[in-house]
């Protein structure tokens, strides 16, 4: 019976594999659970820096009531195509305009900061011209200006 009992006190090489396993486990669901919990800390963290104390506005509306002459499509274009980036931009613009540093923003000048920050915006532009009380394209005008060149060479060609 004392042969049984020393048997007990010999540490079993595979029990505390097994044993090791499960503590390791066990750390990595406390850490990835830790890790939850401090994401949705700094999730909450950040939704509430980005509504103000006065009113819950959030930040980009703030800075949206300031812009004009199409700012607004150009913060749009430029929040898909540089988000993270954007949204520095406009915490910065709504701290200088707070300061009274900046008034109203248009969207050419909005266009600026973005380019002179180095995030080349693409916005897609078209050219409409006037012409006899139609309006069309600048790439039309062109076509008909061309035709017409070629309809006049063809002219004094033949002539």
């Amino acid at each position: 019976m004392t042969n049984n009992n020393e048997n007990s006190n010999i540490p079993d090489p595979d029990l505390e594999l097994i044993n090791a396993r499960k503590m390791k486990a066990l750390k990595e669901q406390f850490a990835s659970k830790e890790k939850e919990k401090k994401i949705m800390e700094q999730n909450e963290l950040i939704q509430k820096k980005s509504t103000t104390a006065e009113g819950g506005v959030s930040e980009r509306d703030f800075l949206i009531s300031y812009l004009y002459d199409r700012g607004n499509e150009v913060l749009d274009i430029a929040e898909q195509q540089f988000p993270f980036q954007t949204k520095i931009i406009i915490k910065r613009l709504n701290e200088l305009i707070r300061y009274g540093e900046i008034t109203k923003i248009s969207g050419g000048d909005l266009l600026s900061v973005f380019r002179s920050l180095g995030l080349n915006i693409r916005i897609n532009t078209n050219i409409s011209i006037s012409d006899h009380g139609k309006t069309i394209s600048f790439s039309e005008k062109l076509k008909q200006s061309r035709d017409f060149d070629l309809d006049e060479d063809k002219k004094n060609k033949s002539s």
